[in-house]
């Protein structure tokens, strides 16, 4: 990499944040020659993407898929490593298994990946949705491939990437893609209510509904039903102890109980960003400042006003993902009747997301719930005989709802529907003394990610993937009215999810170069690791 210190006026960089963002963005810009250091205010790295021990058992308390494989080797690889030396991926049979209200639990749906077992799986269940999924998931691969080459990697500095000749040639084809929700999609070619939560169950994962985000995304099923489901042994706090291990080993300088509390800019003549000022009052100095907490909370608390890109008025119209009522569950005994993933879906899947997005929203009982059950696969993860669960249930982006906590020892509100959430899994797989078989318990709800991690309205993800929010409309990775202030994360661009974070990264490292190509920076030919 050929460092270009023109757009920063010297080599000193400091990040906000030690999630996989900013441990990604120090990592790429120290290989590319930068100074740099992490500031993260926690104890521990990780932000969303963290862990949790207790007793034995050690928890993920965020995302728990690994998708988009090609994004993490092609990071690794930017840094001269491999996805394959830096981590123990294990695929998993099935992908996930499906439990459906109302269809008891002896007939789960087990969806294993590759286009012939999709097709036999829908088939079985719909007479003529075999070949509709076939050209479903082409149309799903193709997709993918565009976002990939056209949208993901593209800063939008420069709207050339949107008028090239080849791209407006498939714009009779994207428009539809982009105007009609994921919902409408799929309903237009699956009858069977279940298939049609496959298909669009995916939305959340994009922070959003299916009734909500366009239908370009249903992208997303090339990545489970096509390419498969990957799972790094270990979990995937794995993945951020690799990114911050390859940063570390390119010089980077990680800070961890180092609140920021603002950055710090000159005005003369241009507003300019100079470093941060830390919670106990030290003022460090950078040429360079690279935001990766939260964007609501950087440009409404870490800047002055008149220098806002983003300021409040702007996030009154926005859309949050969902918040997360999260459960971390250590039980004693064996629950094959629960695969690594576990999805349960609710019969009236419209009254469920409304409950969520709507106007008048509340937790929904029953809810649409997703399972992890990594010591299916993991015997790290939880003390020999007993299992390791983690429970996410979607909710409203509302930190009224309360803050979790403990055994038991969270708002009274959270446990209640914590209670109604472990008694609906119990019923719905068939594992009756599940409440009783509970030796380790702890829930965190949007008030913790409001206090913990300066979520925007407590949401669990970031701004939602709906159609103003996404590619060119979606935040900027740099600030419009402060020079050598840089942003990457969630919120911003490409968007939500630990591949979308790596990615912002690059978008970062891309602006400093000029680059404004519409693809993934090009990897070098073979980059020794530092030490090696």
């Amino acid at each position: 990499m050929t460092p270009d210190h023109s757009r920063t006026n010297g080599r000193e960089v400091v990040v906000i944040g030690a999630g996989i963002a900013g441990l990604a963005t120090a990592a790429l810009l120290s290989a590319e020659g930068y100074d740099v250091t992490v500031y993260e205010g926690r104890d521990e790295i990780g932000g969303r993407a963290g862990s949790w021990e207790r007793d034995g058992f050690r928890f993920d308390t965020g995302p728990s898929w690994y998708l988009m494989p090609e994004v993490f080797d092609h990071f690794f690889r930017l840094l001269g490593t491999s996805a394959e030396d830096e981590l123990d991926l294990v695929p998993l049979t099935p992908a996930y298994r499906v439990f459906t209200e109302n269809e008891g639990a002896e007939q789960p749906l087990d969806v294993v990946s590759g286009r012939a077992e999709a097709i036999a799986l829908f088939e079985g269940i719909e007479p003529g949705s075999g070949t509709v999924l076939d050209e479903y998931l082409d149309s799903a691969g193709d997709a993918y491939d565009l976002s990939i080459n056209r949208f993901l990697y593209d800063s939008y500095e420069s709207l050339g990437g949107l008028t090239d000749p080849e791209l407006l040639k498939l714009l009779p084809r994207l428009a539809p893609l982009l105007t009609r929700s994921l919902s409408s999609y799929v309903e237009k070619r699956f009858q069977d209510p279940r298939l049609r939560q496959v298909l669009g169950y995916p939305a959340v994962f994009l922070g959003g509904s299916p009734f909500g985000v366009p239908s370009l995304y249903h992208l997303m099923s090339h990545l489970d039903l096509d390419e498969g489901v990957l799972y790094p042994r270990g979990g995937l706090t794995t993945v951020i102890q690799a990114v911050e291990r390859v940063a570390v080993r390119h010089g980077v300088t990680i800070r961890t109980g180092a609140p920021v509390v603002g950055i710090t800019t000159e005005e003369d003549p241009k507003a300019r960003a100079t470093g941060i000022r830390l919670q106990d009052g030290t003022t460090v100095a950078a040429d360079l400042v690279v935001s990766t907490t939260d964007l609501h909370h950087t440009e409404t608390q870490l800047l002055p006003e008149h220098l806002r890109t983003y300021p409040e008025s702007w996030w009154k119209n926005k859309t949050p993902s969902p918040g997360a009522l999260l459960l971390l569950l250590g039980v004693e005994g064996e629950l094959p009747q629960l695969a690594h993933h576990t999805l349960l879906f609710t019969a009236d899947w419209r009254e469920n997301f409304g409950a969520i997005f709507g106007k008048d929203t509340y937790i929904p009982d029953p809810a649409s719930i997703y399972v992890c059950r990594p010591s299916a696969t993991d015997d790290s993860v939880a003390p020999e005989g007993h299992e390791n669960l983690f429970v996410l249930v979607p909710v409203p982006a509302d930190p009224s709802i309360g803050r979790g906590g403990v055994d038991g020892a969270g708002d009274a509100s959270v446990e209640a529907a914590a209670d109604l959430v472990i008694a609906q899994i119990a019923e719905w797989t068939g594992v009756p003394d599940l409440a009783d078989r509970i030796v380790v318990r702890r829930t965190i709800a949007p008030g913790d990610f409001e206090a913990d991690l300066h979520a925007w309205r407590g949401n669990s993800l970031g701004l939602a993937h709906t159609l103003g929010q996404s590619a060119v409309f979606r935040p900027r990775n740099a600030s419009k009215k402060v020079e050598n202030l840089s942003y990457a994360g969630g919120s911003v661009l490409p968007g939500i999810g630990l591949p979308m974070c790596l990615i912002s990264a690059e978008l970062v490292l891309k602006r400093l170069r000029g680059d404004r190509s519409t693809g993934p920076v090009a990897e070098p030919a073979h980059v020794a690791s530092p030490g090696a």
